[in-house]
């Protein structure tokens, strides 16, 4: 029957059967991967077919074969873990899909991850499709720990935030939610009241372009949040440093364009010595308030991911003060410090790290001083990541610094292919140099 279905496309491959049943094994699936990963397949098969130059027939044949291809996957015992929704592609699934869901529970009774993205009134059938969907989530599975939800564009439609909304109370343990934004959410009607629901159980809350109501209030009662990324919402953060009471653990804030300092220094105030780890864009903005807070209330931190700061004593004289650092990036700007005196506070830095510090990221602004640097440190490193070894200096530096250290096991290089020969080989008899996204930490 299969083979017919295939035939009636245009389409006469032959396929050897398989040793294992490999649809058994599938954990994680995205929609929208699925039906571009059968585009490719059928641009392929049918390369010298007149059906490649119909659209819509080829359009037709690809829905047809994704449709196949996910039945058999349900059918044949697949259970997921992980299971990405794009609203542009979900309409692709005709309604046997979900008749087939309903006798094959175990398709989705298994799921922790799911991802959606695209959330936008395109299509009245498009928007009863995805939220058939999310129905069939609700319905079939109360294990999600991480609902991520990208590209909500305000043009939504109220059946959606009505299926998310079961979605979210029917789950058991909900530990992270994240929401973005695509157009800067303003209303979310009752979606994030239903958190509600989560109170005891969510750990960590990712806000991207969305606007601070009421409705965010409910966080205050989720005493085990201890993580808070915050993106792109400068009235969100300045109303959530004001109602979170309970302490966090990790807090992120990127692409805020207000004045935000006195927000973060009074959460950093609140956390205290609970906070381990940091991430700031500080948008080149006033931060000596923000750097006291940080100096007098967080002493535990572990990770500083700082970008768009002035270097300055003031930033130096703060790591004499984070004895249990272990990672730490900084992106900087030096704008009008004279060259003797930029050298200075480069040593001065050098030779303040704490000695727990293992990994230090330095982006493109310290080129230059990059040998200073590591003539003047005695960090016990494991990794540093620099933005190029363009000369013997930045090189002899490098290698006198494994000599004298033993501990560097990796440097992670931003023009990594862009290394001369002679320089690579001369620095790697030393320590390996790998790519520096190989070795990025994200806190």
């Amino acid at each position: 029957m299969k083979k017919n279905i295939l035939k009636e496309c245009g389409i006469n491959e032959e396929f050897s059967k398989t040793i294992f049943d490999y649809a058994r094994f599938l954990k994680a699936l995205n929609l929208c991967h699925l039906y571009f990963q059968v585009e490719k397949w059928i641009n392929l098969v049918l390369v010298n077919s007149n059906s490649l130059n119909d659209n819509k027939l080829k359009h037709n044949i690809i829905v047809d074969i994704t449709n196949l291809l996910l039945k058999l996957l349900i059918e044949n015992g697949a259970t997921l873990r992980n299971l990405g929704i794009r609203c542009s592609r979900s309409r692709e699934f005709k309604p046997e899909i979900f008749h087939v869901l309903g006798q094959n529970e175990q398709f989705l009774s298994q799921l922790q991850y799911l991802s959606l993205r695209s959330l936008a009134k395109i299509e009245d059938n498009d928007n009863d499709s995805t939220t058939t969907w999310l129905k069939a989530v609700a319905k079939y599975t109360t294990k999600i720990s991480t609902l991520d939800i990208e590209e909500f564009y305000p043009d939504y439609n109220q059946q959606i935030f009505h299926a998310l909304i079961n979605v979210i109370k029917s789950q058991e343990q909900l530990r992270l939610f994240g929401i973005d934004g695509a157009e800067f959410l303003t209303e979310f009607h009752g979606m994030i009241s239903a958190l509600e629901s989560q109170k005891n159980s969510l750990q960590e809350v990712i806000i991207d372009s969305c606007a601070f109501n009421e409705e965010f209030e409910v966080l205050k009662i989720c005493k085990n949040l201890e993580t808070l990324r915050i993106k792109n919402c400068d009235q969100t953060l300045s109303k959530l440093s004001k109602i979170l009471e309970h302490k966090i653990n990790t807090l992120e804030v990127i692409c805020c364009r207000i004045y935000v300092q006195q927000h973060i220094a009074l959460m950093l105030e609140k956390s205290g010595i609970l906070l381990q780890r940091l991430r700031l864009d500080l948008n080149c903005q006033e931060y000596t308030l923000l750097l006291e807070a940080l100096k007098s209330f967080c002493p535990n931190i572990i990770y500083l991911d700082i970008m768009n700061i002035k270097f300055s004593t003031q930033l130096v004289e703060l790591f004499s003060d984070l004895q249990k650092l272990k990672f730490l990036s900084l992106r900087c700007y030096n704008d009008s410090i004279p060259d003797e005196e930029l050298k200075k506070q480069v040593i001065q830095f050098s030779e303040i790290l704490p000695l727990t510090l293992q990994y230090l990221n330095l982006n493109n602004w310290f080129g230059p001083y990059t040998d200073i640097l590591l003539n003047h440190c005695n960090v016990p490193l494991k990794k540093l990541l620099i933005y190029e070894i363009n000369n013997e200096k930045i090189a002899k530096a490098l290698i006198e610094f494994c000599i004298r250290n033993k501990t560097l096991n990796y440097v992670g290089v931003c023009k990594y292919f862009d290394l001369d020969d002679n320089i690579r080989k001369e620095v790697e008899a030393y320590v390996e140099l790998v790519p520096f996204e190989r070795i990025r930490v994200y806190c």
